[in-house]
């Protein structure tokens, strides 16, 4: 068994808490998580977990193994980033965390042109709305979107996250223009399912939420699926203005309620301020502030 690997293992079951955690965790099957701990007690002679059908617990042996195994692999990761350091150029793995819009439609186009620049460098993009640990999740760089509230993180202003309110002309020349917030009594909403009702429709200037004449006619958890519903002309879109970008460019929808959108966000750069930047996350970075200054 690889010794290291099986001490990754046995540290994601201790943090995330249970087998089938630790195993999207590291992208590998729960029987598997169970063969490198099985295996880890087998070498070891003693459990080092206790398990039953409603929890599971650390053993005496199980807390001093945690503790000197977290020192391992921090020693080793440590000794990586050494070697890493002696290159001059960027090289190796990024481990990058970004909103699933933002991502998709800015920060995979920008990593495209760097890895051109950089052939040896991997980038590993996760898109995802949640907010990632990125130290027990080993992310390199984080974008946010919104305030942010992380002392023990270096935080780096990108860009404004602006919101647009928009349809399509077919779907406008149906029902009409609003000219106002209280005009959508009679048109209908797109709506993103993982919004709530509290904050989706509400816009600056307005007292309390905006409601419509029914609820909306089609909710849907992903922006792209939203975006081509309303170049369809089912109805009037609150989204990223990034992820409408292309098709307000090209007419395929048209902006509405302009003043009435609500007030852009600051989108942030996150990464860790005790970790001496290695040249992959400098020239990454600096690469995603010129493109967003070109753009």
């Amino acid at each position: 068994m690889d010794k290291l690997r099986g001490m990754e293992t046995f540290i994601a079951v201790v943090e995330s808490g249970s087998f089938t955690q630790a195993a999207a965790r590291l992208e590998m099957s729960a029987v598997m998580v169970g063969k490198y701990i099985a295996l880890l007690e087998e070498q070891l002679g003693t459990r080092l977990l206790e398990r039953n059908t409603r929890r599971q617990s650390l053993t005496d042996a199980g807390r001093v193994f945690y503790d000197e195994a977290k020192r391992v692999l921090e020693q080793v990761s440590i000794a990586e980033s050494s070697v890493e350091r002696l290159r001059a150029a960027p090289a190796g793995t990024l481990r990058i965390s970004a909103p699933t819009s933002f991502g998709g439609c800015v920060i995979a186009p920008l990593t495209a042109t760097f890895l051109q620049t950089w052939p040896e460098v991997r980038v590993e993009l996760d898109l995802t709305n949640r907010m990632v640990d990125m130290v027990n999740e080993g992310f390199d760089l984080a974008i946010r979107i919104g305030d942010i509230r992380h002392d023990d993180l270096v935080a780096k202003y990108l860009c404004p996250y602006r919101m647009v309110i928009c349809a399509a002309p077919a779907y406008l020349a149906r029902h009409g223009t609003p000219q106002t917030p209280a005009d959508l009594v009679d048109h209908l909403c797109l709506s993103h399912t993982v919004w709530t009702a509290r904050n989706e429709w509400r816009l600056p200037g307005v007292e309390g939420e905006v409601r419509w004449k029914r609820d909306a006619i089609l909710r849907c958890n992903d922006g792209y699926g939203l975006r081509t519903a309303a170049v369809a002309g089912a109805g009037l879109l609150l989204q990223p203005e990034v992820l409408v970008a292309d098709e307000l460019a090209n007419g395929r929808l048209i902006r509405v309620l302009e003043h009435f959108t609500p007030e852009p966000r600051p989108v942030h750069l996150l990464w860790r301020q005790d970790l001496r930047p290695l040249p992959k996350l400098t020239y990454y970075i600096d690469h995603l502030l010129q493109g967003m200054r070109a753009a």
